[in-house]
C-alpha cells in the first residue's frame, strides 16, 4: 500500500521504531539510522522489513550524509526528547529546507512543549496522567493496563503514523513540510472519548468499580481451577442471557437485574466461586459456539497454536522468534511473511549508494 514511500527513522526505543515497522510492513522503504555502538544488539524483531545504515550523528560527515538521505525521504520519525535533533544540527527547520515537503514525525511522551516536556517518563506515567489508566483494574485494587499497549503503542505510535499518512497526503495534493507531534499522553487522552461518550448516558462513573465495563460481574475476567483464566464481557442483554442459560443461572433471581450496581460486587464473587470449580478449558468447552462473550485468555504463544489465530495466520515465527503478521488486512493483496530484521548497518553501502551526489 505505501510503496514509494520512503521514512527515515532515527534510532530509538518503544514507540517509534514500532511506527517505524508499521510503515515498513504496510509497503514503505524505511531507512533506520542506527548508531555506530560497539556492543548493540544486531537484530531487532521492530526492525523487520527496514533497511539499516549506522551512522555517528555526533560526527559532521555522517551528518551531513544524513541530511542527503532526508532530502529523498517522505518522512522522517525520531523519538528523543525535545532539543535533542536540534543539538544535532537536524532539527525540522534544518531538515525541511532540505526537503521542503518533509513529514518530520517526533515521538514522545510529554509532546513537544508544556511543563513536562523535557521530563523522563515511560508509559505507565504517561497513560497515568492522561487519564487512560484510571479504569485499567478490579475496584480497590491498583491500576494496571497492559504493559506497552495502551501507552507506547495505542496513544504513541499509532497515532504518530496517523499524523504522517496524513501530512503525507497534504503535502502530495501541494501542501509544505510539517512537523508531526505525537504524544503518548496526547494520544491515550483521545483513546478514552470512546469511554467518556457512555457518561452521556449515565453508564460510566467517576468511581472505579461502578462504571459499565469496569464493575459489573459480566464484564471481568475470573481464575479457574487449574490457574487459567477465562474472560467474560456479555454486555448486551440477549448475550447475558445466553451466558446464564449456559451456567444454569437463568432461573436464579440474584442474576435477575443485570445493571443493577448494587449486586454486582456479591455476584462477582459468585461467579469467581463458579469458575474455580472447573479449569479453563472445560469452561471453553462449555461456551464453545454460542455468543456468550465468554473466551479463554491466552499467553501469545497458545494464542499462536489457537484455530482462528492459525487460520488467519495471525501469529508467526520468524527466524525463530514468535511475532505478529501485519495489520490490517487489505482485499485483493497477498498476506506477506514479514521480511527478516536487518543487521545494524547491512545496508550501508545500498543505501550510500542511492543517495545523489
Amino acid at each position: 500500500m505505501l510503496r514509494g514511500i520512503r521514512i527515515v527513522e532515527i534510532e530509538a526505543l518503544g514507540p517509534a521504531p514500532f511506527a517505524g515497522m508499521l510503515f515498513a510492513d504496510l509497503g514503505a522503504d524505511v531507512i533506520v539510522v542506527h548508531r555506530r555502538e560497539p556492543g548493540a544488539p544486531q537484530r531487532s524483531l521492530l526492525d523487520r522489513g527496514k533497511r539499516s545504515i549506522a551512522l555517528d550523528l555526533k560526527n559532521m560527515d555522517d551528518v551531513a550524509l544524513l541530511t542527503r538521505l532526508i532530502a529523498t525521504a517522505d518522512g522522517l520519525i525520531e523519538g528523543f526528547r525535545p532539543g535533542v535533533m536540534e543539538r544535532l544540527g537536524l532539527g525540522p527547520e534544518v531538515c525541511i529546507a532540505a526537503n521542503p515537503r518533509l513529514v518530520y514525525g517526533r515521538m514522545t511522551g510529554w509532546g513537544q512543549d508544556g511543563p513536562l516536556a523535557g521530563t523522563a517518563g515511560h508509559d505507565m506515567n504517561y497513560i497515568g496522567l492522561s487519564g487512560a489508566l484510571w479504569y485499567g483494574s478490579l475496584p480497590g485494587e491498583p491500576p494496571m493496563a497492559p504493559p506497552t499497549l495502551v501507552g507506547d503503542v495505542g496513544g504513541g505510535a499509532l497515532y504518530l503514523v496517523i499524523g504522517m499518512l496524513a501530512a503525507m497526503m497534504n503535502a502530495r495534493a501541494g501542501g509544505q513540510g510539517i512537523v508531526v507531534d505525537a504524544a503518548i499522553v496526547d494520544g491515550s487522552a483521545h483513546m478514552m472519548n470512546l469511554l467518556m461518550s457512555l457518561a452521556q448516558s449515565g453508564a460510566l462513573a467517576a468511581d472505579r468499580g461502578r462504571s459499565l465495563l469496569d464493575g459489573p460481574h459480566w464484564c471481568r475476567v475470573y481464575r479457574t481451577s487449574d490457574g487459567g483464566f477465562i474472560s467474560v464481557q456479555c454486555v448486551e442483554p440477549k448475550f447475558y442471557a445466553l451466558f446464564l442459560d449456559r451456567l444454569g443461572l437463568t432461573a436464579d433471581p440474584q442474576f435477575a437485574s443485570q445493571f443493577d450496581r448494587d449486586v454486582w460486587p456479591g455476584l462477582c464473587d459468585r461467579l469467581a466461586a463458579i469458575f474455580a470449580t472447573r479449569p479453563r478449558d472445560e469452561w471453553v468447552k462449555l461456551f464453545a459456539g454460542s455468543d456468550a462473550c465468554v473466551g479463554p485468555v491466552f499467553s501469545p504463544h497458545e494464542a499462536a497454536l489457537h484455530p482462528h489465530m492459525a487460520a488467519r495466520g495471525t501469529w508467526l515465527t520468524v527466524d525463530g522468534v514468535l511475532q505478529t503478521a501485519a495489520a490490517p488486512r487489505f482485499s485483493g493483496w497477498e498476506q506477506k511473511t514479514p521480511a527478516k530484521s536487518p543487521m545494524r548497518g547491512e545496508h550501508d553501502a545500498e543505501i550510500r549508494a542511492g543517495l545523489p551526489s
